[in-house]
């Protein structure tokens, strides 16, 4: 007791120099008292010390995500948060917003302000380069030099590479984009689901089947979402390994198959399998005519399946198929990749305080145990893959159909300025209705490039 009281004085006192301890327990005349008491204010005093070192080692992380609140994985990464500040002692403090335009200029300006973030979860793209080329963000290579595990767990070929060569940023889950089928529609039409095998000649003659039986064959607004098809009918009049090539010229071979490919949806619409109302209609319009059982086919992506997931009355109605191939593309040959990824900036590298966090805080959300939570079917540059569970039966139809999938290539679109995207794209209308051609579409588009 006379020992706690004596710790309780040195504690109120603020007394923690262990030379001023010792001359204080040196002036107590009690020989038992002065023996406790040195012996357990050194054993407590060295206690607290570890005590606040421990404390001072805790540190908060600005990490910029753009897992927002009505982000489908929203849930998952504020549990693998959760978790790294446990098992850490570390904070996060959470920036993540909804991935718009609005929110990849506000990161943009943070770099350039000097307000840039710990960590960023981003995409991988050239909207990357401009903080990588100004050095705000730590290669890979640099990471690895004093950290070599780091990102071990992933296909170093599924890594975005820089314009300058090297890689900045470990992936999370990427995208699909491939053909929904209404299983009901197309039982009632006699045609079959499509495998990958799938032609665009058998595609042609099952749409004309659906239209006589008095469904709308293709679910899609070419005002709002043209670039579905764009995408795949620019890859059937080429390969999947020339797919990103962007036109120089109007006459160039790039320039060709894309102008086929516009010539490809104008053909489907003069035959009258998109709806009656394409021009005009909103994406969610189209959508839920498709959901509703009165289209067959709708081109999309990944994160549709958690649309109809929740809005489907029966799930066991739609399927993941293929997308007709023609020429020397396969069915079996989509379009995918992964966009995002966590990149480590050069402003947390450089604290010593931050520099273990920011590479933990990585290495943790990118585990192949976390990762398999935020994947259900989408791409993943995991070694060993990731191992979702309890899939329902539209999950379980993508992940079957994905296992056929024998080649992807990133989006070409993605490569196009926001303004080249934009006239390409309002420009389709006018392609399928004959107001212009799709040469003249493409030589447009390609000027504003």
């Amino acid at each position: 007791m006379e020992a706690l009281k004596f710790l309780c004085f040195l504690l109120y006192n603020d007394i923690t120099d262990m030379k001023d301890v010792i001359k204080i327990c040196i002036k107590e005349r009690n020989p038992m008292k002065k023996t406790l008491a040195m012996l357990l204010a050194v054993i407590m005093i060295l206690s607290l010390g570890s005590v606040v070192a421990f404390a001072d080692k805790s540190v908060t992380l600005n990490v910029v995500t753009s897992y927002g609140g009505d982000d489908g994985n929203r849930k998952n990464f504020e549990n693998a948060v959760k978790a790294y500040e446990e098992s850490t002692g570390n904070k996060v403090n959470d920036g993540s917003a909804t991935s718009n335009e609005e929110w990849k200029a506000k990161v943009l300006t943070d770099f350039e302000t000097g307000s840039e973030p710990d960590v960023l979860f981003y995409f991988t793209n050239a909207d990357a380069e401009p903080f990588i080329s100004a050095g705000k963000v730590v290669s890979i290579d640099e990471i690895r030099a004093e950290y070599p595990d780091y990102a071990s767990n992933m296909k170093s070929s599924m890594m975005a590479v820089a314009a300058d060569g090297k890689q900045y940023s470990v992936p999370s889950s990427g995208y699909w984009e491939n053909m929904f089928v209404n299983k009901a529609v197309l039982d009632d039409c006699d045609v079959a689901v499509p495998g990958p095998d799938y032609t665009w000649d058998q595609f042609l003659a099952d749409c004309e089947t659906i239209k006589e039986a008095g469904y709308t064959p293709i679910a899609c607004s070419l005002v709002e979402v043209p670039h579905y098809w764009f995408e795949f009918t620019v890859m059937n009049n080429g390969t999947v390994e020339n797919h990103l090539d962007v036109p120089t010229a109007g006459d160039d071979a790039a320039a060709a198959k894309w102008a086929a490919g516009l010539n490809d949806i104008k053909a489907l619409y003069e035959a009258g399998y998109f709806p009656a109302n394409t021009l005009t209609a909103s994406d969610a319009e189209t959508v839920e005519l498709f959901n509703a059982g009165e289209a067959a086919f709708l081109i999309d992506g990944s994160w549709k399946v958690g649309y109809f997931t929740e809005n489907a009355e029966d799930l066991a109605d739609f399927a993941i198929a293929y997308v007709p191939g023609k020429g020397d593309r396969s069915a079996s040959e989509a379009i995918g990749g992964i966009s995002m990824g966590y990149f480590i900036t050069k402003k947390a590298w450089d604290d010593p305080d931050k520099r273990e966090a920011a590479v933990e805080f990585v290495s943790q959300l990118t585990s192949d145990e976390t990762l398999s939570t935020f994947v259900t079917t989408e791409v993943t540059a995991l070694a060993s893959g990731a191992k979702p569970a309890g899939l329902n039966p539209l999950q379980q139809s993508a992940a079957d159909a994905n296992a056929n999938i024998t080649a992807i290539a990133g989006a070409v679109q993605d490569l196009l300025t926001a303004e080249a995207r934009g006239d390409l794209f309002a420009n389709v209308q006018n392609v399928v209705t004959g107001k212009m051609s799709a040469e003249d579409a493409v030589a447009s588009a390609i000027a504003l490039n």
